[in-house]
């Protein structure tokens, strides 16, 4: 599987290289190129995935499935913190870090949050993020086959976090495939109960996707904070800086 997610993450960017647009959005100069991966995505997701997902939602018992997402979760943890420690949150990589201890051991393997429970709050923190902590740009928006939204930056963090991924580290490649693939399964039916809102919210899915994505994480990147918007209202002045001029004296 991380074989597979490489090759199709090379292709995309090797296809930026070459692919005519017509850019509409300064964010997606790519955006035919985009779309085309978004419908492939789409087809197959109607297809296969969703079929899977709604299988595995109807069959398996409420514990199993929190079971495996707490699980996952749990792995996720090393990544979170060591991007941690790489932005130098040095409390909350210490926070993260026990969180996972805790659940690795009290919560079986992480089958079971008692970190949660504990007041060990769980954090989402990825090397995409850890790079525009650093200072590095989105790039172009991407839509990976498989994977999904991302931009050139995010794309460059799965690397990072793959490598640093327990799942990753399995030795037996059939383990480590049926690993991603359950991870994968599980996820995609927790997203199943707030697919018919989002349909309907939806009139254009692709640039709803798109906008929604970037927003998110530009809102990350920032801790929930991030900085208003620059709008230019001209060459010299922007509404961070602006202030209304003076009014002129009247004459009599």
């Amino acid at each position: 599987m991380n074989i597979v997610r490489s090759i199709m993450v090379i292709s995309v960017i090797a296809l930026t290289g070459c692919a005519s647009t017509r850019a509409t959005d300064p964010a997606d100069p790519l955006e035919p190129l985009n779309r085309s991966v978004y419908k492939f995505n789409d087809t197959l997701d109607k297809t296969v995935v969703k079929p899977v997902a709604r299988e595995y939602q109807a069959m398996m018992p409420s514990l199993v499935k929190n079971m495996v997402s707490n699980f996952f979760s749990n792995l996720d943890d090393v990544d979170v913190t060591a991007n941690d420690f790489l932005q130098f949150k040095l409390k909350q990589g210490f926070s993260d870090g026990m969180r996972f201890v805790v659940n690795s051991t009290f919560g079986v393997l992480g089958l079971f949050d008692v970190a949660t429970r504990g007041d060990l709050k769980k954090h989402h923190q990825d090397f995409g993020l850890t790079l525009g902590k650093w200072g590095i740009g989105n790039g172009p928006y991407l839509v990976l086959p498989i994977l999904g939204p991302s931009t050139l930056r995010d794309t460059a963090g799965l690397y990072g976090d793959g490598f640093a991924s327990p799942v990753y580290q399995l030795n037996d490649m059939s383990a480590r495939n049926q690993s991603y693939l359950l991870r994968g399964l599980s996820h995609r039916a927790q997203l199943l109960d707030q697919e018919q809102i989002l349909d309907e919210a939806m009139i254009d899915p692709y640039q709803f996707i798109r906008d929604s994505y970037l927003l998110h994480r530009r809102s990350q990147v920032y801790d929930g904070k991030p900085p208003r918007p620059n709008y230019n209202l001209d060459d010299e002045q922007s509404d961070d800086n602006y202030s209304p001029p003076a009014k002129a004296a009247s004459t009599p």
